[in-house]
C-alpha cells in the first residue's frame, strides 16, 4: 500500500520543532497552562492574541509542545526569499497574499489543512493589538469562517510577555534582562448557537465576537487586569466596510497574517 502524498515533509517538522523550542529557550522564559486543551488529533485552529514580531514563536512551541505542529498563515513576500521561501513550503506553511484577486485562496488552503487533521493558527485580530494597553482588539472573521465550515474546534489562547523581546515597531531585540512569556489556553470555543446558520456578515461577526471574548478573558487572567468594556477597533475611523460578498462573508476581512 503506498503511503499518501502529503504537502509537508514530516521529518522537517520534527526537527523544526525541536530547534524552535531550542532557541525559544535562549530568548526568554516559556510558562504555559492549558495544553491539555489541544486535541491530540484531527483538525484544530488555535486562536491567539497578536502583540509583535516576537509572539508567533513562543505560540509555536506552545503548539509544538502540545504534540501539534503549528501551520501559519504568512505573507506570500517571505515565500519569495531565497530557501526561507522553499523550506517553509516543505513545512506546510501557507502563503497570503494581499490586495490580489487570489486573496483568498489561502482560506481555502487553510481549510484544506484543517480537514486533513493538521493544527492552523489564525491570529483572529488580522495584526498586532493597536489598543492602547494591548488588550485584544476586534477581530475579523476568519477564524470564524473556517470554523464553521469545516466543525474543527477553536482554541483560544492569551498570550503575554513575549512582546517584549521584540516591542511592535521596533526592529531591535531586547534580550536582556532575559524575558518571561506566558501563554495559556482555554477549552473550546463553544460556537454551537451558530452551527447550520448561514455564513452570512452577521454570523461571522456575532462568532469571531464569541472568539474575542474567550481569548480576552484569558488574557485578563493572566495580566490579573480588567480588560476595557468596549474592545478597540481599530477599523472604527476608517471608512465603513462595504456590502457582503456573494458568499455573504465581509469582503478583506480573513485573512490573518503572522508576521503583520
Amino acid at each position: 500500500m503506498t503511503k499518501p502524498e502529503r504537502s509537508y515533509s514530516p521529518g522537517l517538522r520534527v526537527v523544526t520543532g525541536l530547534g524552535l523550542r531550542a532557541l525559544l529557550a535562549v530568548l526568554m522564559k516559556h510558562e504555559q497552562r492549558g495544553r491539555e486543551n489541544l486535541p491530540r488529533t484531527g483538525g484544530v485552529i488555535l486562536a491567539p492574541n497578536h502583540l509583535s514580531y516576537a509572539d508567533w514563536a513562543a505560540v509555536a512551541v506552545f503548539s509544538y509542545d502540545g504534540g501539534r505542529f503549528p501551520v501559519f498563515l504568512i505573507k506570500s513576500s517571505v515565500f519569495n526569499v531565497k530557501v526561507i521561501g522553499p523550506f517553509l513550503r516543505k513545512l506546510g506553511e501557507l502563503p497570503v497574499y494581499r490586495n490580489r484577486n487570489d486573496a483568498a485562496l489561502v482560506l481555502k488552503q487553510a481549510e484544506d489543512a484543517l480537514r486533513d487533521g493538521q493544527c492552523v493558527i489564525v491570529y483572529p485580530e488580522g495584526t498586532a493589538s493597536r489598543d492602547p494597553d494591548l488588550w485584544p482588539m476586534v477581530g475579523k472573521t476568519g477564524a470564524a469562517r473556517l470554523a464553521l465550515k469545516t466543525g474543527v474546534p477553536v482554541i483560544p489562547i492569551a498570550q503575554w510577555g513575549a512582546h517584549e523581546v521584540l516591542p511592535y515597531g521596533t526592529t531591535k531585540p531586547r534580550l536582556w534582562p532575559r524575558k518571561r512569556a506566558r501563554l495559556v489556553a482555554g477549552p473550546p470555543v463553544d460556537l454551537s448557537a451558530f452551527e447550520g446558520k448561514p455564513l452570512t456578515a452577521t454570523t461571522l461577526r456575532e462568532a469571531t465576537a464569541v472568539i474575542m471574548a474567550d481569548v480576552t478573558a484569558l488574557l485578563a487572567g493572566l495580566r490579573q487586569e480588567t480588560p476595557p468594556a468596549v474592545a478597540f477597533d481599530p477599523d472604527a475611523s476608517k471608512k465603513p466596510v462595504g456590502p457582503a460578498d456573494a458568499s455573504g462573508t465581509e469582503a478583506g476581512a480573513e485573512t490573518e497574517t503572522r508576521p503583520t
